[in-house]
């Protein structure tokens, strides 16, 4: 990865149960464990975003990439152009 683009894993959201803990999310769209970061930002200007969870919870995740609210998805997804 070379440029400031995250790659468009998928144009929607994840909804996913978490426990509570801490997790870091992909920001780069190119992990294989979306919506969470397995390392393959490695050697680009991509780093997780961390989030935290205080008690179970459903959460929508972005799987775009593109949210402003990262890492949760805000609906950007629907306004991204086809490639």
């Amino acid at each position: 990865m070379t440029n400031d683009s995250p790659h468009i894993y998928a144009k929607k959201g994840l909804t996913i149960t978490c426990d509570p803990g801490v997790y870091y999310a992909c920001t780069c769209g190119k992990s294989n464990d979306q919506p969470f970061c397995d390392g393959s930002h490695e050697g680009s200007s991509f780093l997780p975003k961390k989030f935290k969870v205080t008690e179970p919870s459903q959460l929508y995740m972005c799987l775009c990439k593109h949210s402003k609210k990262m890492p949760f998805c805000d609906g950007t997804h629907s306004q991204l152009l086809d490639s």
